[in-house]
């Protein structure tokens, strides 16, 4: 029978930090980032269930959000040998919000070492928002190792996605809109990105702190439906609020280090542009009806465009993964891709 919710809480079986500057020889590495020779970055991974059964690697969003214990659960442990990691400078990777060396091609490379890494041939990708939109770049870039896709809160990393966020939001939820742009003087909030980025990446805490809070509490009160003070809170920790707002934003300046969009007419550019590569991958995209965070249009265009994709729009849900709905309508499509073996 259908599950519908999570599976229990399970600790990892294995954990461990691979070196990816310089690149990685397949050494587990656990010495500290700031080490002699110089920063590099060091990704935190772990496998979780079934060390013999069917692999999974879950994407968290952000960019810069990094993974949890809960996302573990999404899978049923005797079936899936699910593969977490933290991206670079996210989570419990090292240096935490490190923006050298840090750009979508950077992170496609590191899934690939990661999966040489931990000898496997090809997994079921397993992400949302940004994690979707790195599932996307990696299975267009490697098609060849994926089985398959579930994908949440789709985000396609347009322009028009990332001017919604900084400014659109503002049509829906302008108390939260009002908190993140009240962070900056009046006269720099016609370039709200800009303004943020500077104070996001001084070096002063008292300064980049008080900015991560601020927009990582502006995302978490957009992310649900229902008000969550639960999510809110998680979000707002200075350690995931640094990860997260300081690596968003440099992604956000740098058109999320995608192909670009077209505007010529000859084509839609961006990963829409890629979907040739990947049209007979089977992909369950879930959609939360109301998820004002990656509005649903983009999931609907990522549909047309992906001849082998089944869409669910969950009616009573927004962005989270955590939502009721949305958490049952991921656990039964990675329940629908375990019967397919």
């Amino acid at each position: 029978m259908p599950r519908g919710d999570l599976f229990p809480d399970i600790a990892p079986y294995e954990t461990g930090l691979l070196p990816l500057s310089p690149p990685s020889d397949g050494v587990r590495d656990s010495s500290p980032a700031d080490a002699p020779g110089g920063t590099r970055h060091l990704m935190y991974w772990e496998q979780v269930g079934n060390p013999r059964g069917q692999p999974v690697l879950f994407l968290h969003g952000g960019p810069g959000a990094g993974a949890g214990a809960v996302h573990r659960r999404f899978f049923d442990p005797h079936h899936w040998r699910a593969v977490i990691f933290d991206q670079r400078g996210a989570g419990r990777s090292r240096p935490l919000g490190e923006l050298r060396e840090n750009s979508t091609a950077h992170l496609v490379e590191d899934i690939e070492t990661l999966r040489r890494f931990l000898g496997i041939e090809r997994w079921l990708l397993f992400g949302g928002s940004w994690g979707s939109t790195l599932a996307l770049a990696y299975a267009q870039a490697h098609p060849e190792r994926v089985v398959g896709c579930v994908l949440r809160g789709v985000f396609l990393g347009r322009q028009s996605e990332v001017e919604w966020f900084l400014y659109g939001l503002r049509r829906v939820f302008p108390d939260a809109w009002a908190g993140f742009a009240e962070h900056v003087p009046p006269e720099e909030r016609h370039d709200l990105l800009g303004a943020y980025l500077r104070r996001l990446c001084d070096p002063d805490p008292a300064v980049h702190l008080p900015a991560a809070r601020a927009w990582s509490n502006y995302e978490g009160l957009c992310s649900t439906l229902m008000p969550s003070p639960e999510l809110v809170a998680s979000f707002a920790q200075d350690r995931s609020a640094l990860g997260l707002a300081r690596i968003e934003a440099h992604y956000f300046a740098n058109a999320l280090f995608l192909p670009p969009e077209k505007t010529d007419g000859t084509g839609p550019g961006g990963l829409l542009g890629g979907m040739e590569r990947i049209a007979h991958i089977p992909a369950e995209i879930v959609q939360g009806r109301y998820d004002m965070v990656c509005p649903p249009v983009s999931a609907f265009e990522l549909l047309d465009a992906w001849p082998s994709a089944r869409l669910t729009v969950v009616p009573d849900a927004g962005h989270s993964a955590l939502e009721p709905g949305v958490r049952t309508a991921l656990v039964a499509a990675v329940e629908r891709f375990r019967r397919r073996g």
